[in-house]
């Protein structure tokens, strides 16, 4: 199995919020990789070339090989201990407790605020706004999401841990269902997910859109 023998499979529309994690997790660690499409409308997850290589059916997956990985969080650590920060750039904090802190964030913006994420789905962000107002429920979810917020930009940091870090990436996406829908949003928070957004590594995956 060669060390670069990489390929990604992603959404063919190019909107799963883990699939762009993931290919910017690669992009960031500089490890050539081919990206491949899976149409999710035709259910090409679902069909046995794919789910024989995906335990989950689900992108996106890595393939490494005749190694075979879903979940954007899972990839992103597998990269992270094959390539480690002494000759590859780190996709976590160096620092333990901001390592554990990330990997906590990201665990529940996959896990929580899903009233956000119904109501303000990706498409608001790489296709066009919704015209509905949030409901009780997503505002709910937008003053958890705000107080969470608060607590990790004391500062006017425009990464997390002083350096970038891949739930920078993840961070800013939930932000953007908001700001790239028009809602009311924080100016500290949007800039945030402003400059998150301008990062080459995301520049690369919404160029893809543009191009599709």
């Amino acid at each position: 199995m060669s060390e670069l023998d990489f390929k990604l499979y992603v959404d063919s529309r190019f909107i799963s919020p883990y699939a762009l994690s993931a290919f910017v997790a690669l992009t960031e660690k500089g490890i050539p990789f081919e990206s491949q499409t899976v149409d999710l409308v035709a259910d090409e997850c679902r069909q046995s070339g794919y789910s024989k290589m995906s335990l989950t059916c689900r992108v996106p997956m890595l393939a490494h090989g005749d190694f075979y990985l879903s979940e954007s969080s899972a990839i992103a650590e597998y990269l992270e201990d094959i390539f480690p920060s002494e000759k590859y750039p780190r996709l976590y904090p160096e620092n333990v407790r901001d390592k554990a802190r990330a990997r906590q964030i990201q665990a529940w913006l996959r896990s929580d605020l899903m009233p956000i994420r119904e109501e303000r789905p990706t498409e608001v962000i790489f296709c066009e706004p919704v015209k509905r107002s949030l409901s009780v429920a997503a505002q709910d979810s937008v003053v958890t999401l705000f107080a969470a917020l608060d607590d990790l930009l004391k500062t006017n940091s425009l990464n997390l841990f002083n350096e970038w870090s891949i739930v920078d990436t993840d961070l800013a996406l939930m932000i953007n269902r908001l700001v790239m829908n028009g809602d009311t949003v924080p100016d500290k928070f949007a800039a945030y997910a402003r400059h998150q957004w301008q990062r080459e590594s995301v520049c690369q995956w919404t160029n893809k859109i543009e191009r599709s």
